[in-house]
């Protein structure tokens, strides 16, 4: 029997289109990344199905839209927070359940950020291990005053601020136990690593689904100091250079133990970079993280499979991170079970040959509303926000010709409008649209709880807590 192909996923948190060499940047160096991307296939028009981390995350696990599992509003948050009661509901299958089903030994390294209530751990959703943090790394308790300031500029935009001011302390967890509070953040990326080469070397007799859910670039930035020395763009270029280094580890391992051409390794992005000022960058596309414009949805994704994936080609054919779960159960030999509908395709002959993509439309949600469509070519904008206000629009781009997004021909194609509009109307019908007042005719329940509280408390005499952390930025 040929063995089942071995598999690491490598997430990174807020990494943009334009912050890898492989994909154009100038400020940073990514040389392992780089190889990687030169002995596979790099995907240039794939998306998340969210611009933010709860949605993109459960979208990517379930192969499914936000809004078909209930992932698109939490109490009125686009994103969970510590002690939340909502989060992926344990029926759904994911990833780890699908491969843990066919064989696999499965390990989650990292960021879960689907719920942090006993129910909706990583280990009631298919993975045997986990290690990392239950949600964002700023979600721990940080310079208070400044936590403060955050909450009221939210409301100020018309946000609703996260429900736990100031946070509890950030807790580091091994399993279902908090086992620090308030890690030395800097030294987590290291840890990663150390857990994960464990965990492969631990399965070399057996396959194995590795999710190494990356902390960077997520803000704030704490990057372990060796880190710094090389880089062209202060803390962010850290953060990348601890990214590549990772993933070079992780790669010299496979070698190491004879099992590179056995594994597949795939690298992407929850959404885009935030983009602040001389760090993150989502260039050539427009806008940044949260948004439904590109930079806030497109991001890198790379596949190397030895002898099966092509080496050296890029492909801008229309695929997503929903497609993962489809396609690798193929890839594992089995398959994803029918009792539901999930929106992800079998991409194996795009990712191969150059196949055109099997997505006739794809859409851009961003929390409850539908905000854009797009097709092969052309993408409809529905919808601008400014603030917390909402306007309804009609703007049409050529994403092959105006990859940036700059100039409207809604004019000059009346037909692609009215095409993607009667998408869109199929996509609110099926998946509810909170703007138009569509409801959704084909939406699974997400998690929810009676009573929900916190991983952890403040308790500023319990030794596990080393001390707020003292950088105020917010991701």
């Amino acid at each position: 029997m040929t063995r089942q192909p071995n598999i690491v996923l490598i997430n990174c948190d807020d990494l943009g289109y334009g912050d890898l060499g492989c994909y154009g940047s100038e400020v940073h160096d990514t040389p392992r990344i780089d190889a990687l991307a030169d002995e596979g296939v790099r995907l240039t028009s794939f998306y998340m199905a969210a611009p933010v981390c709860t949605p993109s995350r459960g979208s990517m696990l379930t192969g499914s839209y936000p809004s078909r599992i209930g992932f698109d509003d939490f109490g009125g948050l686009h994103v969970l927070f510590p002690g939340m009661r909502y989060g992926l509901n344990p029926e759904e299958h994911t990833i780890a359940s699908v491969l843990k089903d066919a064989g696999y030994a499965t390990e989650i390294i990292g960021k879960w950020h689907c719920g942090d209530q006993p129910e909706f751990l990583p280990t009631n959703h298919g993975f045997d291990r986990w290690f990392g943090l239950p949600y964002s790394n700023d979600m721990g308790t940080q310079v208070s005053d400044a936590m403060l300031e955050h909450a009221e500029a939210l409301r100020a935009a018309g946000f609703t601020p996260p429900p736990v001011l100031p946070y509890p302390p950030l807790p580091l967890m091994d399993g279902e136990q908090v086992v620090e509070k308030q890690p030395d953040q800097t030294m987590l990326t290291r840890r990663y690593v150390e857990r994960s080469v464990e965990f492969v070397r631990d399965n070399v007799d057996r396959p194995f689904f590795l999710y190494f859910a990356h902390m960077h670039v997520h803000l704030p930035l704490y990057v372990e100091d060796t880190f710094h020395g090389d880089s062209r763009n202060g803390p962010y270029g850290a953060a990348v250079h601890a990214i590549d280094w990772a993933t070079g580890v992780l790669l010299d391992e496979l070698d190491a133990l004879g099992l590179a051409d056995d594994t597949i390794v795939i690298f992407t992005s929850d959404n885009g970079a935030l983009a602040r000022p001389g760090e993150g960058s989502n260039a050539p596309l427009r806008g940044n993280k949260g948004r439904t414009t590109e930079g806030g949805m497109r991001v890198p994704a790379i596949i190397r499979w030895p002898g099966v994936v092509p080496a050296g080609v890029a492909h801008d054919e229309l695929t997503t991170a929903m497609d993962l779960l489809p396609t690798l159960a193929r890839w594992a030999g089995t398959s994803v079970p029918d009792d539901v509908v999930i929106d992800g395709h079998d991409i194996t002959d795009v990712v191969k040959d150059g196949a055109t993509s099997p997505y006739e439309t794809f859409a851009y949600f961003n929390g409850t509303s539908l905000d854009s469509v797009r097709d092969h070519r052309y993408k409809l904008r529905l919808l601008r926000r400014h603030g917390g206000q909402r306007e309804d629009v009609t703007e049409l781009y050529d994403l092959v010709d105006d990859i940036g997004e700059t100039t409207d021909i809604s004019n000059e194609h009346p037909e692609v409008v009215a095409r993607l509009r009667a998408a869109a109307d199929r996509f609110r019908r099926e998946l509810g649209d909170r703007h138009t007042g569509e409801p959704g005719t084909s939406r699974r329940p997400q998690g929810v709880v009676d009573e929900a509280t916190t991983l952890c408390l403040l308790d500023d005499d319990n030794p596990m807590v080393i001390a707020e952390y003292d950088l105020p930025d917010r991701g």
